[in-house]
């Protein structure tokens, strides 16, 4: 008994770890992602959600693993039952031992999250074979017909800014490279110094009106100091910033193209809608590498 309970608790003090652990990596997540952005906001939470229950699944089996003989030699113990005996020397009769109303409940909620993984097993499956497969079937066709295809960028709440930086490392123009931290500064800079160009397309979620110049600011600050996402203003901010045009190619829709005013190579990204969990995203493009096995996709 002595050895099983030093188990339990070597088991309950892994689990405690585990969830400090994972309890880190959710507050990284929720700070990647921008707090006026309801929609991702939600989608985070959803994300959240399944983490901590796969964490809590684990744990309930883990438990079930190590429980069963502690709780039949307790229920014996406790209640007496460990074997009744006929006076008369005849054979034994044994009680099945009584299950506790705890494991009933273990095995509820167990039973609840493997029908649960099950449903979201289903789900991703589909997703496959959906909208994300779909998604990147339409890109690599696309971008083959300009010799290129997808280079992956993290999804870090920087994709933006990260799949530029990679655009401008691919080209040989010298003192043009520009890092994430830098494309940030001089994207917010601009924006602050021609407000006027980007004020009238920033409104605030809740109430629909125009950025008052204290919102605006802190637009700016974010987009500088934080991991807020980049969208098409930031796109147009920098394509001022570097005097180069940028063409965004997107599965479904004609591509967008910025500043061609500008006489030079585009910088192209890859926008997705359907990539990762928390939804939209950026890569970067590269010289496509096998061009026959592409295109005859």
């Amino acid at each position: 008994m002595e050895e099983v309970e030093t188990q339990e608790e070597l088991l309950v003090k892994q689990h405690r770890k585990e969830k400090k652990d994972l309890q880190g990596k959710i507050q990284s997540m929720k700070n990647a992602v921008p707090k006026n952005d309801k929609k991702r906001r939600k989608q985070l939470t959803e994300e959240i959600a399944k983490l901590e229950a796969d964490l809590n699944q684990k744990h309930e089996e883990e438990f079930r693993q190590l429980k069963p003989a502690t709780d039949t030699e307790v229920e014996e113990a406790v209640n007496g039952v460990e074997s009744l005996r006929m006076e008369s020397g005849e054979q034994q009769e044994v009680k099945e031992p009584r299950v506790t109303k705890a494991q009933k409940r273990r095995d509820k909620k167990a039973a609840q999250e493997k029908e649960r993984e099950t449903r979201i097993a289903e789900a991703e499956v589909q997703n496959l074979q959906g909208m994300r497969h779909q998604e990147g079937l339409k890109l690599a066709k696309k971008l083959a017909q300009q010799k290129l295809q997808i280079k992956e960028i993290p999804s870090d709440g920087h994709c933006m800014y990260r799949a530029i930086e990679d655009q401008l490392a691919q080209r040989s123009k010298p003192g043009l490279s520009m890092s994430v931290k830098e494309l940030r500064s001089r994207a917010a800079e601009r924006m602050r110094s021609h407000a006027d160009d980007f004020l009238p397309f920033l409104t605030n979620p809740s109430t629909g009106d125009t950025f008052t110049p204290e919102e605006f600011e802190k637009y700016c600050s974010d987009v500088e100091h934080t991991a807020a996402w980049g969208g098409q203003l930031e796109l147009q901010a920098l394509t001022q910033v570097l005097h180069l045009p940028m063409e965004v190619i997107q599965a479904d829709s004609p591509s967008i193209k910025i500043g061609e005013e500008y006489d030079s190579e585009p910088v192209t990204l890859v926008y997705m809608r359907h990539a990762y969990g928390l939804g939209e995203h950026y890569n970067s493009v590269e010289r496509l590498k096998d061009p026959v096995s592409v295109e005859d996709s």
